[in-house]
């Protein structure tokens, strides 16, 4: 079990993550089982104001969307623009494409267009169809600014023609559900900006779960949308899956231990522990115990101080997962890549520990200070993948 934090020296650095910002500055303080503690600061990953109805929103895989019922409220977006994405979400029912689909569908029409259906002023023709705004992109057209290859004019200026032509390219990309949104969605769009995309997934999800039904929390099994049931190498429309299967012997901030950032997870020596969601490094090392010690290649004990051998993930929307206790040298490193489900470790009980599991912890706004941390058991079932769940 994880203990008390452990404070050492502020260290100062910039940070290029790649796919899920622009830049990130980087504060690191070594806490106990916290591993490196410090904050970090996104650009174009803001919150929103949702419709307070959809707190409480159940999961429903036979959920049809509504067209022409009332549109939940976010901030982000406005009614006209929800309609639009609730055509997306239609077309990709219709075509029987799994929930994870319509998640990099919203995405993407998120960052070509912001969910608008845009004419363009070098295309006069589609100005005098019915339009929401103007572009001026080479001769994109719609939704997802789709040029003349996709279709003719009055085609890519349909939402319903424009989604369905999108999803058929998306299947044919290898393995689809399970790599990371960005990629998918630059196999399909042939960006300028191929990272762009992976800011918008977790408003995507929150959409897709408030237009039909909780579905960004199914994932499929067997060919059947099943709810809740993300873990390990099965990975939710919303993206995330649970990092192992064992349950809860630990929770987060208790009473008995109010600076336990995180949750316990059980699990015996060696179990593989899987990325959590799509994202990057950013530690990945043996972090010191109380007296200043490196030496995670060994079991630790209570009070030793230090998260053993751990790993940090940023991911889509600022949040930052935590991993710690691996029993060996974690088999990613900083500024790698990883996708959702991927071996990044093996459990173990280096670091301040009683005995083998492992110690996980989820920060928002990106900063992995214990200000940033909440409660991973609520985040991880609103994005179907609960802890403690079976493979």
């Amino acid at each position: 079990m994880s203990g008390e934090p452990a404070v050492a020296a502020q260290v100062r650095r910039k940070l290029r993550v790649g796919v899920l910002a622009t830049a990130v500055t980087v504060a690191l303080a070594l806490l106990c089982c916290v591993g490196g503690a410090g904050a970090f600061f996104l650009t174009e990953l803001g919150g929103d104001q949702e419709d307070p109805k959809l707190a409480a929103l159940d999961c429903d895989p036979a959920y049809r969307v509504n067209l022409t019922g009332d549109m939940p409220r976010f901030a982000e977006y406005g009614e006209a623009q929800l309609r639009n994405a609730a055509v997306i979400i239609k077309v990709g029912q219709d075509m029987k494409v799994p929930a994870r689909g319509w998640v990099i569908a919203l995405a993407t029409a998120m960052q070509e267009s912001a969910l608008r259906n845009l004419a363009n002023t070098t295309v006069p023709a589609s100005l005098a169809l019915p339009h929401e705004g103007v572009g001026a992109d080479h001769d994109s057209l719609g939704l997802f600014q789709q040029r003349p290859g996709w279709g003719s004019v009055e085609q890519r200026m349909t939402p319903s023609y424009t989604a369905r032509k999108f999803y058929q390219k998306m299947v044919k990309v290898p393995n689809w559900q399970q790599r990371p949104l960005t990629v998918v969605a630059q196999r399909v769009q042939v960006s300028a900006f191929p990272d762009a995309y992976a800011k918008h997934e977790e408003l995507a999800g929150r959409i897709v779960d408030a237009l039909a039904g909780g579905a960004a929390r199914t994932v499929e099994i067997a060919g059947r949308a099943v709810c809740d049931a993300a873990a390990g190498a099965r990975i939710a429309a919303s993206g995330w899956t649970a990092p192992l299967p064992g349950g809860v012997v630990s929770g987060f901030r208790t009473a008995a231990r109010p600076s336990h950032n995180g949750v316990d997870l059980a699990a015996g020596k060696r179990t593989p522990i899987h990325a959590a969601s799509a994202g990057r490094v950013l530690v990945a090392r043996c972090d010191p115990d109380r007296s200043g010690r490196r030496d995670c290649d060994r079991d630790g004990w209570p009070d030793k101080g230090g998260c053993g051998w751990f790993v940090d993930i940023l991911h889509a929307g600022g949040f930052i997962t935590r991993y710690c206790h691996m029993i060996e040298r974690p088999r990613v490193t900083p500024g790698q890549a990883v996708e959702a489900g991927e071996v990044i470790g093996l459990s173990g009980s280096s670091g301040n520990s009683s005995g083998p599991h492992l110690h996980f912890e989820v920060h928002n706004s990106g900063d992995r200070s214990s200000r940033g941390a909440e409660d991973p058991l609520p985040f991880m079932r609103k994005r179907g993948a609960p802890l403690g769940k079976s493979e």
